[in-house]
């Protein structure tokens, strides 16, 4: 059996939406937390794929998170193995820093159901054109050398990138819609959504209003991705 392992930086931020399809194209998902007391002994070649989620921290937060510096060296001796790697919006931007690229505070908050830019209508991503995905972020890359950019926001240029055809990173959420761990979302970065100037009664609506959409758009794009991985 194909072998999934979905990295967790925070218990609110699971799999989600893009378990169905995983499990569906065959993998049996395994997961591990960052803080679990053996995460530094992680082999992170070895899976069939690797997913890593979203989380609240910065990849530059390297003191306060001294994991990030681990997960970074085991990251980058993945990606040099070319091993199938998706990464969700702290994780994507963790693919970005392991692919020499930097990872950096964004001039704003970006939060809310709102549609990216699809720049390569005939790969996965087209799923997603024109359907508001949920954003959570404000942090941003640069585009790692040989990357090719697949989506934008107004906000922000690079949304999601690919390094041929095995490593995706998705700076936005088409994970989430119909998780009840959304509470959590906003439970728990109050904070965050006052800076942002949002509301929890805008973000509820619209999650009820987008979020079944997003994360149907959300799984078909990982299923054609995953049918779509190198040997």
């Amino acid at each position: 059996m194909k072998t999934a392992l979905i990295i967790r930086h925070v218990p609110r931020e699971g799999v989600a939406g893009f378990r169905a399809p995983i499990e569906a194209a065959g993998y049996v998902i395994n997961r591990v937390d960052v803080i679990d007391h053996d995460f530094h002994a992680l082999d992170l070649v070895s899976p069939d794929l690797v997913v890593m989620m979203g989380g609240p921290m910065g990849v530059y937060e390297r003191e306060a998170h001294p994991w990030i510096t681990c997960q970074l060296k085991l990251l980058a001796r993945r990606l040099a193995a070319d091993r199938p790697t998706l990464g969700v919006c702290f994780g994507s931007q963790m693919i970005a820093a392991a692919l020499g690229a930097d990872v950096y505070a964004g001039p704003v908050k970006e939060i809310g159901f709102a549609p990216v830019m699809i720049h390569d209508r005939e790969g996965p991503l087209r799923h997603l054109a024109e359907v508001p995905v949920l954003h959570w972020h404000g942090d941003t890359f640069t585009l790692p050398a040989g990357a090719e950019l697949l989506a934008s926001s107004p906000l922000y240029p690079h949304q999601a990138f690919r390094k041929g055809r095995n490593v995706l990173a998705l700076q936005f959420h088409a994970e989430m819609g119909e998780d009840e761990r959304f509470e959590d979302w906003i439970a728990q970065d109050m904070d965050y959504l006052s800076a942002a100037g949002k509301c929890p009664g805008e973000l509820r609506a619209s999650h009820a209003a987008h979020g079944p959409g997003a994360v149907a758009a959300g799984r078909a794009m990982i299923a054609e991705w995953l049918a779509g991985l190198a040997a």
